[in-house]
């Protein structure tokens, strides 16, 4: 291995520890929490080498949503698979949506609250993103209904799942009306 090809390793690898930091930071105690100045103790480097990876929190937020984009289209993929039918698999892409935003509060404040610095539904928006929406649409787009764009189908279900969301972690509905907040969307926003 060249000196070269090591320092990349070691720098892809600084990068890697300083986003865990900062999500579990973030996690623990909220994005508020997550300075550049607690981020360098925790990691034990100097805030100069943070900012030789990042600029500042926004791009650190930025490389924790991407990172969070992939675990949700896996997430989301991984919930519809066993699914038998088009009803089954649009109810277990929710409730995999649902249970992904209620398991990684900061990631996906990260993703859908913050400004990480990211482009949303443009032409240069990163392949994390853009994959992300593809696994919605991969199940969403069958139930959109004949004349019914699927991507736009696919953004007016994404954003009810996303106010439930909100809305729940907010204390704004209680939580043991869920599964029946997504039977009424599957029920009433899909063509099945």
């Amino acid at each position: 291995m060249s000196v070269k090809e090591r320092k990349e390793r070691e720098r892809a690898g600084r990068e890697r520890l300083i986003v865990a930091t900062a999500r579990e930071l973030a996690e623990e105690q909220g994005w508020d929490a997550v300075t550049t100045r607690r981020l360098a103790e925790r990691i034990e480097y100097s805030q100069p080498v943070l900012y030789s990876h990042f600029r500042g929190k926004r791009e650190i937020i930025g490389a924790v949503a991407l990172q969070g984009a992939t675990e949700m289209a896996v997430a989301v993929r991984a919930a519809t698979a066993a699914a038998d039918g088009p009803r089954a698999r649009v109810t277990a892409l929710a409730r995999g949506y649902l249970d992904f935003a209620e398991r990684n509060p900061a990631v996906y404040d990260a993703l859908f609250q913050l400004d990480g610095g990211l482009a949303y539904a443009q032409e240069d928006t990163p392949e994390p993103l853009k994959d992300a929406f593809a696994a919605l649409m991969e199940s969403l787009g069958e139930v959109a209904g004949d004349g019914v764009d699927q991507g736009l189908f696919t953004e007016t279900f994404w954003a009810s799942l996303h106010g439930l969301a909100t809305l729940t972690r907010a204390g704004r509905l209680p939580p043991e009306d869920a599964e029946q907040r997504v039977e009424l969307l599957v029920d009433r926003l899909a063509v099945l």
